[in-house]
């Protein structure tokens, strides 16, 4: 394979599903790693002047909010999940806007990029889109916080993929990076590498605890390196999660990757992201840093449990010319 995506129709939805090569890794280069540097001042300032820059308007907007909703990982974290809570969830992936408006805007079988969820919840999930081709995506390596013992989080990754988890989003170890241990962290996310077997891993840097994004920049690279396929800013439970600036950061990690070795490695933002301006920006900069390639849910994903509402209300507006309560956009 040479890592342009393949096609495949999605069972009953005819909408493709797309995916790309695995990125197999490489070798640990320490040498490469501890040249990495990131400039905060100047990084500061070119996301400053993003939004300003790339806004759309009128029927280019609508476009760009039915492309962000097809790279949505449709997710529920909370501690009072249910079977119902996640059918509702699933019910909403497979139509995440109400028929009517897709109707009017030309976009009819638009779902969501896929479904996210704890382990528990991972068989649930699997029933209720079953034949909709979409994937479950579970959190696991005891996330948020990564500290329970590493053969239980081994093991978590197995007992996900065995439930139908194609996706898996691991958390790393933050010490590994904060003491600058880059070994362990490269075994480590190796190790939950080849747990996944044929599932995707998404490496969850939780870049709100890594201190600088200096250590965002080479944790990302060594995440890389040890064979993630995505990597992912944060578990969503931090005090500080996606902000631009980290973001680009990251996007700017997998263009070196790709520059060096070749393969085309994910990119996930998640936690804070709620409005159709959040999503229009991350567009934008996804777009500016990494190119239209990446705007392919096989290469981009935004992790949120509240954006999808807000969209569907600019959609709304789009299409009627005016804006609708938050409650007529439940859920399922």
């Amino acid at each position: 394979m040479d890592g342009r995506s393949e096609t495949a129709e999605r069972t009953g939805a005819g909408l493709p599903q797309t995916w790309t090569a695995r990125n197999a890794g490489m070798p640990l280069d320490l040498d490469w790693v501890r040249s990495v540097q990131a400039n905060r001042s100047a990084i500061e300032r070119r996301c400053a002047t993003l939004p300003g820059r790339r806004s759309v308007k009128k029927a280019h907007q609508a476009a760009w909010l039915c492309k962000a909703i097809s790279l949505i990982d449709l997710t529920t974290l909370s501690g009072d999940d249910t079977e119902g809570r996640v059918a509702r969830l699933c019910a909403k992936a497979r139509r995440p806007v109400r028929a009517d408006l897709l109707e009017a805007l030309g976009m009819e079988g638009l779902t969501v990029g896929a479904v996210c969820v704890y382990h528990e919840m991972v068989a649930p999930a699997v029933a209720a889109l079953k034949g909709s081709g979409l994937p479950v995506a579970a959190v696991s390596t005891g996330f948020p916080a990564g500290l329970s013992p590493f053969r239980l989080r081994v093991a978590e990754i197995g007992e996900s993929v065995a439930a139908g988890a194609q996706e898996i989003d691991i958390v790393i170890s933050r010490r590994h990076v904060l003491t600058g241990d880059w070994e362990a962290l490269y075994d480590e996310m190796a190790q939950f590498r080849a747990a996944c077997g044929a599932a995707h891993v998404k490496a969850i840097l939780a870049t709100g605890e890594l201190g600088s994004l200096r250590n965002v920049a080479r944790a990302s690279l060594v995440c890389m390196m040890a064979g993630a396929d995505f990597i992912k800013t944060s578990t969503g439970k931090e005090s500080v999660n996606a902000t631009l600036p980290v973001g680009l950061t990251m996007m700017r990690a997998i263009r070196d990757y790709h520059a060096r070795t070749g393969a085309k490695v994910g990119f996930k933002p998640a936690g804070g992201i709620s409005t159709a301006k959040d999503a229009l920006t991350w567009l934008a900069l996804v777009k500016e840093e990494l190119g239209r390639d990446w705007l392919d849910p096989a290469l981009f994903r935004f992790g949120a449990s509240s954006l999808l509402g807000d969209i569907e209300r600019q959609l709304e507006h789009h299409v009627t010319g005016a804006y609708s309560a938050g409650w007529r956009h439940a859920l399922a």
